[in-house]
């Protein structure tokens, strides 16, 4: 689901400004001002108030700036939130308060794929495809998100064409939006549990039939699934109702918010991030990590 244009414009765009404001004289800037915060964590709160016309509405938190190792800047992490909708990000600023930008800040030395990969929590989770794949695709989804269903239908016509290609399914309901999403990630997670096999089947009976279940009907239609799933109900119906499957949920809802995941559907192909249900981008990304591991195999010898 997309957050608010407000929240997404503020974090999708470059933005280098000047937050001379804030500069201050030499030792001031570490001194917290009254209210505990630093004086630039005001200034650059007050700057994006004032460029996005956020109003009292709107909360703006701004962290205290914490360096990452580059000599003259500093990390500040920034969360914005009108209503249930919250956005979070990163900006940067110079230590002498004259300026911030927002944007990746990347070491070339560094794979940039390396700490997505290392950060996700494969195991445990459904997954589809052989587990040696050279190529696996990381999937966090909503059952109630309708591009979720959108990205569902086009893996279904993609997949098979890339047999080498594993699928790891990760719960990310977001129940603030979508009132039957975490009665959905439960009924998957119980499946898995009963019968991994399963699983695959009760994701496609819940996408399949998205457009019919509804709060007040989504417990007897997860149940009339697993029956359909061949699982057995009262198994089903108890796993439902624990807690270890609530904690199953959740864990891999923080999983996702540790990788920044902020909508659904969002999918790591081998540790590259496609948020929404672009086939052509994920069949393009897929291509090109099957071309690399092609080109690093040794010539065969006659």
């Amino acid at each position: 689901m997309k957050k608010s244009l407000t929240l997404a414009a503020m974090f999708a765009f470059c933005l280098v400004v000047s937050t001379a404001r804030a500069q201050q004289p030499a030792g001031a800037s570490a001194a917290p001002a009254a209210s505990g915060q630093l004086p630039i964590q005001k200034t650059v709160e007050a700057y994006l108030r004032n460029l996005y016309a956020f109003g009292a509405d709107t909360i703006v938190k701004v962290a205290a700036p914490k360096d990452i190792g580059v000599e003259g800047l500093q990390e500040v992490d920034v969360a914005v939130k009108v209503g249930e909708n919250e956005q979070t990000g990163k900006v940067y600023v110079t230590k002498d308060g004259k300026y911030m930008f927002r944007g990746e800040l990347s070491e070339l030395a560094k794979d940039p794929l390396a700490e997505a990969r290392a950060q996700l929590q494969t195991k445990d989770a459904p997954s589809l495809g052989p587990a040696n794949a050279p190529v696996t695709l990381v999937e966090f989804s909503d059952f109630e998100c309708p591009v979720c269903k959108g990205l569902h239908d086009a893996l279904r016509g993609l997949l098979p064409n890339y047999p080498q290609v594993r699928v790891v399914f990760k719960d990310f309901p977001l129940e603030q939006i979508h009132p039957w999403a975490r009665t959905a990630a439960l009924a998957g997670r119980c499946a898995y549990q009963q019968s991994p096999a399963a699983f695959w089947k009760i994701y496609d009976f819940i996408y399949d039939g998205q457009a019919l279940i509804s709060a007040e009907n989504a417990w007897g239609k997860m149940t009339d699934f697993a029956g359909q799933s061949g699982l057995n109900a009262d198994t089903f119906k108890a796993c439902m109702a624990s807690p270890e499957a609530g904690a199953a949920v959740d864990a891999s809802r923080e999983n996702g918010i540790q990788l920044e995941v902020g909508s659904t559907p969002t999918i790591f192909v081998n540790g590259r991030r496609v948020v929404g249900a672009d086939a052509r981008t994920l069949e393009q990304y897929i291509r090109y990590e099957l071309d690399q591991r092609k080109a690093q195999k040794p010539a065969s010898k006659n």
